[in-house]
């Protein structure tokens, strides 16, 4: 089996102009593995709209392929039809399209109940204007009724026009693969990219995974939890766990790999460097 080695990689919008300096540099190191693409999250609500189009406008004003995540909760069709003249205006040829979650103190409102509904409606205004992506949730969605109905949400999002996926992150390779299979078995056959989380931090990465409902294998927490304040050993061990995991999914045919770098470099560069990924761009 051929590995492919296709990369994307996520970036969050800075908060403030220091960030924003930060951001360019660490985006020219990772320049440095040739992603396909490099998508900017993107605030419910206006909360971080603002940064969102300035990150991508310089990402493709230094030549790279961006995409945006684009939530529709408390969204309009006006509003929605609105932002994707803009994106298109811009050059943005890619969309990760969400629910999105709601802030805090926020009503629900808006004319989109579901991602898929997002979808049908991109797909309907615009053609193939955009290449549209989902999310999928290999260890279920923590809002998910069961792993059934969250199996067949995917794949109405997928038959709403989507035509590709990014994975939550995970830790497991058996979930992503039973995820992949079962898919496959409701017949969507689109490419579902795992989603890759570098472990940096113990407190930081158990904090996201309980909030976002990613699963932190036993014996990983206990390594983690055993390492205690030792940054370095945390690092190190984190190196080690990610890059067998990335192996496993390159390995059993992942269509590529899409990293949550969190506005950092350093791990995502030494992963890739580990797989041989960090040589072959150059």
């Amino acid at each position: 089996m051929t590995v492919n080695n296709s990369l994307s990689i996520e970036f969050f919008p800075p908060k403030t102009p220091e960030g924003a300096d930060k951001l360019r540099a660490v985006r020219q190191a990772l320049y440095t593995l040739k992603p396909q693409f490099c998508s900017v999250t993107f605030g419910a609500g206006g909360s971080t709209q603002a940064g969102t189009i300035s990150t991508l406008s310089e990402i493709l004003s230094e030549g790279m392929m961006a995409a945006s995540h684009f939530s529709c909760v408390g969204a309009t069709r006006d509003s929605v039809r609105h932002q994707l003249a803009e994106f298109k205006a811009m050059g943005v040829k890619r969309l990760v399209a969400l629910r999105g979650d709601l802030p805090s103190g926020y009503g629900a409102g808006g004319e989109f109940q579901y991602a898929s509904d997002l979808v049908a409606f991109i797909r309907a205004e615009t053609g193939d204007d955009f290449g549209i992506e989902v999310a999928a949730y290999p260890e279920i969605h923590p809002q998910a009724k069961s792993a059934e109905a969250d199996l067949q949400a995917f794949a109405t999002k997928v038959k709403a026009g989507a035509d590709s996926a990014i994975t939550q992150y995970f830790y497991n390779s058996d979930a992503y693969f039973r995820f992949v299979e079962d898919a496959d078995k409701l017949g969507v056959h689109i490419p579902i990219v795992p989603g890759i989380m570098p472990i940096t931090s113990s407190s930081q990465l158990l904090r996201f995974s309980d909030a976002c409902g990613a699963e932190i294998p036993r014996w990983i927490r206990l390594r983690l939890q055993g390492y205690g304040d030792d940054m370095a050993s945390i690092k190190a061990f984190g190196l080690e766990v990610v890059t067998d995991l990335c192996d496993q999914l390159r390995c059993a045919g992942a269509p590529g790999l899409h990293f949550y770098s969190m506005n950092q470099s350093a791990s995502t560069l030494a992963i890739c460097e580990n797989l041989g990924l960090l040589t072959s761009a150059i």
